[in-house]
């Protein structure tokens, strides 16, 4: 795959390495550029060191190196593709489903049905989910398709919760910020911890009725567990999760679904907005409660 850049005038005169640490190319990334036999990267149409000063208007071609072949097993796929371009793919995970392979989860991930589309396509790549969701969650998951988008997408990716609470939250809108760390004695289990690590969660109750609520949720951090840690603490833990003090009265998991992610469209600035649809679990859940999904 190539990119192509133009040098704005505001990094006219810097070298060629720091023109493209400014696009994105992780180090990593440049060091693998450098280790290619053949050049990978011209400057108006010549091949260009890194320590080569790049001027006001001057065309950048950068030539990414082959990817390499997917690591885990091919399974056919069976996920909704919601999104699609060169850069990025946004996958429909079912709940139940692992997104890596792990001990509990050898196979019938969401890494080995990305393997599958790509070996059906006749095409090669790393998997690189952008978003990680437990098992028992469904909803969106953004993969990064090379090396130069995933830090892009994994910085400016945006995703929106819904999940069914038990009770109802007081106030009914805010924002969490308590820090998150592990339980003592399991590898799993994460609780509020003052030692733990800043976790910022917001939240807004869209509908509630039969002694739950559905909640809106977005993160500015990423914590392992962070919605259902955070609702549990608060004395409302997600129906249906076990883990953290929910019943599965309600449902035979957390009610927690990835419904919204926006990241920008890459190379350039036009936003990419991929929906999922709630799964037929938690639709059944809402409505014996009495509660009405929004449209998105």
């Amino acid at each position: 795959m190539e990119l192509r850049f133009t040098v704005p005038a505001a990094l006219a005169g810097v070298r060629l390495d720091s023109f493209l640490r400014e696009q994105g190319f992780s180090s990593t990334l440049r060091r693998a550029l450098k280790r290619e036999p053949a050049p990978c990267v011209w400057v108006d149409g010549r091949p260009a060191k890194g320590f080569d000063p790049v001027e006001k208007g001057a065309a950048v071609t950068v030539r990414l190196p082959a990817e390499p072949p997917c690591a885990l097993p091919a399974e056919p796929l069976c996920c909704a593709i919601r999104y699609e371009d060169a850069h990025a793919l946004v996958l429909d995970k079912p709940a139940g489903m692992a997104v890596h392979p792990t001990l509990g989860y050898a196979a019938g991930t969401l890494g080995n049905q990305y393997a599958g589309l790509l070996k059906q396509r006749g095409e090669t790549g790393a998997f690189r989910p952008v978003n990680r969701l437990d098992a028992g969650t469904s909803g969106l998951v953004l993969c990064a398709r090379n090396a130069w988008a995933a830090p892009l997408l994994a910085a400016s990716a945006q995703k929106v919760y819904y999940a069914v609470v038990q009770g109802q939250p007081r106030p009914a809108s805010g924002t969490v910020r308590l820090p998150i760390g592990h339980a003592p004695g399991s590898i799993v289990l994460r609780r509020v911890d003052p030692d733990g690590q800043e976790a910022v969660t917001h939240y807004e109750t869209v509908a509630a009725g039969g002694g739950c609520a559905l909640v809106r949720v977005w993160l500015e951090t990423g914590r392992t567990h962070q919605i259902r840690v955070h609702f549990s603490h608060l004395g409302h833990p997600l129906a249906g999760d076990e883990l953290y003090g929910g019943s599965r009265e309600y449902l035979g998991r957390q009610a927690l679904h990835c419904a919204i992610v926006t990241f920008p469209r890459l190379p350039g600035s036009d936003a990419v907005r991929a929906v999922s649809p709630p799964p037929a679990d938690l639709v059944g859940l809402c409505r014996a409660l009495g509660l009405v999904w929004p449209c998105e």
